[in-house]
């Protein structure tokens, strides 16, 4: 007898696109890999799973689909609990690609928090290839992401991402440990 492994719904389509979000931050890239951008629009914490991926033209199929996905997507991100720094496939990828087009496939990418902006601090993200005493280094994914010493205390647990939207793309850090963002989501607060 065949035994099936089966997923625990935590995530069902009749919750709000927000309340998902928000709790289940890890079900994000599988929501925009299947085409819903509006993770962050005023309407998703009006509209239900079901109402937002059947205004996004899914069939009922489709959005059974998309639920069991990212219900495997938040089964997944429970094995990046605990962990320092997390970095999603999606930013992995293309991380690979931007050091690539830079001809610099050994180099990682230099994590930083820096002074500025209207909350009082925000990321700096640059190509590196060197590194000091002073810094760790997470390879993962088949990418290098360094972080001084002193900023991971900042940062741990923290999610870099790559997110496509209407504004553009780039890469997105999600960052428990911020206690407040501006407006323009390029800064925070400690």
């Amino acid at each position: 007898m065949e035994q099936k492994t089966e997923v625990k719904q935590l995530i069902t389509k009749e919750m709000t696109i927000g309340d998902v979000v928000a709790k289940y931050p890890s079900c994000i890239e599988t929501l925009q890999s299947a085409g819903v951008h509006c993770v962050g629009c005023h309407v998703s914490y009006s509209e239900t799973l079901e109402q937002g991926f059947k205004g996004h033209g899914m069939s009922d199929e489709d959005v059974d689909m998309v639920i069991t996905q990212m219900n495997k997507a938040v089964e997944e991100g429970k094995l990046d609990e605990g962990k320092d720094l997390i970095i999603t496939n999606k930013a992995a990828e293309k991380l690979k690609a931007v050091l690539k087009e830079n001809n610099k496939e050994g180099s990682g990418l230099r994590v930083e928090i820096i002074p500025g902006g209207c909350s009082g601090f925000q990321y700096g993200l640059e190509l590196d290839d060197n590194t000091t005493d002073l810094d760790l280094t997470f390879e993962e994914k088949g990418v290098k992401i360094i972080v001084s010493k002193e900023n991971m205390q900042f940062l741990k647990g923290a999610k870099l991402d790559y997110v496509d939207s209407l504004q553009g793309g780039g890469f997105k850090i999600s960052n428990p440990n911020a206690h407040s963002s501006c407006g323009c989501g390029q800064s925070f607060e400690y």
